[in-house]
């Protein structure tokens, strides 16, 4: 990896630009991490706790509204201090809370790459990384997906995957395949850690998030375990969403892995941007693409220009998409009332 990058303090933790005005008693931080006692913030130099300002902790305050790790703060001096400011987000990573009630859930803020780590062994899901890619989609943030544990599978296998992946994901979106173990081998993602960018691990337990965090850093600071040799699922090791300074001068945040990637109905979809441009050929506005005459999906889908099982996730996304897009609007109407789907089971992608 780089050498350590000679940078203020502002920019260690990612800031751009001028400085906010702020009195005497104020300075700038980052919230490198969230716990039921308050927060944890990073100024450039040292890193505080530090409690949320009593407009915080309103009961009816949009959650979004709180500060969330990535987010740049104003803290007052005190003791303890106090965030007394969140300012302007330039994106944030969301995703739908589990549970019946619609809510949203930030992952993390202020992000330019968001790395999606998935095991070469019995973690690998390319319907799974399709759903991160359209998390990520409205972030704000550049998706780089990550094949961990390449030390753990032949050249063949390797090579299976990343044709697999290239061949379903959008031609703009970087895949490697790595040795998280191996600082030679992590040394792909150098382009993507430019100094002051901010960088978020995704993916789910035991996929290589805090072992490739303590290759970054260069020291064993986050926990690790192996995975279970019955289904190559891994065990919580990360508990809480961390901000890291690495020596390159970037900014990590290392997250918990995620059992539920549920959308919010904000999705464009992007990434199935050509099967949009496959459904506006059909013959008819409303195809169903199943026996109708004239459409462009099934025509493609027996010919082999697309594929299968990309469809079907395709139509897995886009339903969960319209059910949350309703589910938002009828909490904005003010109705508690569950929306009921046979799709429901499809809203999880369980890890």
């Amino acid at each position: 990896m780089p050498t350590v990058s000679t940078q203020s303090a502002p920019q260690r933790i990612g800031w751009r630009g001028d400085l906010p005005q702020l009195s005497a008693s104020q300075s700038l931080a980052r919230v490198s991490a969230q716990h039921r006692a308050g927060y944890e913030v990073h100024d450039g130099e040292h890193a505080f706790n530090a409690q949320p300002a009593p407009k915080f902790l309103k009961r009816n305050l949009d959650p979004a509204e709180r500060p969330a790790v990535g987010d740049f703060v104003v803290v007052e001096a005190g003791a303890p201090p106090h965030i007394v400011e969140v300012l302007p987000r330039r994106g944030s990573l969301t995703r739908a809370a589990a549970g019946e009630r619609y809510a949203r859930q930030i992952i993390a803020t202020n992000l330019d790459v968001v790395l999606v780590l998935t095991g070469l062994d019995g973690d690998f899901n390319a319907a799974r990384i399709e759903r991160y890619l359209a998390l990520i989609d409205g972030s704000g943030a550049r998706a780089v997906v990550v094949l961990t544990k390449r030390d753990k599978v032949d050249d063949a296998e390797a090579d299976e995957a990343l044709a697999a992946l290239r061949g379903r994901l959008p031609a703009d979106t970087p895949v490697l395949a790595i040795n998280g173990k191996d600082a030679a081998s992590v040394a792909a993602l150098e382009p993507h850690l430019a100094a002051g960018a901010t960088a978020v691990l995704v993916g789910s337990s035991g996929a290589g998030k805090s072992t490739l965090t303590n290759t970054l850093l260069g020291e064993k600071r986050m926990a690790t375990a192996a995975t279970r040799a019955s289904d190559d699922h891994g065990r919580h090791t990360t508990t809480h969403r961390a901000l890291l300074p690495l020596p390159c001068g970037a900014c990590l945040i290392d997250t918990p892995g995620m059992r539920e990637l549920k959308l919010t109905g904000d999705e464009d979809l992007e990434l199935f941007a050509d099967i949009d441009a496959l459904t506006e050929q059909c013959r008819f506005a409303d195809c169903t693409h199943g026996n109708e005459p004239g459409c462009a999906v099934r025509a493609a889908l027996e010919e082999g220009e697309l594929d299968h099982d990309r469809w079907r996730n395709y139509r897995k996304l886009h339903d969960q998409r319209e059910e949350q897009a309703a589910r938002f609007e009828d909490r904005l109407r003010g109705s508690h009332e569950p929306i009921r789907s046979q799709r429901r089971r499809d809203w999880q992608e369980r890890e």
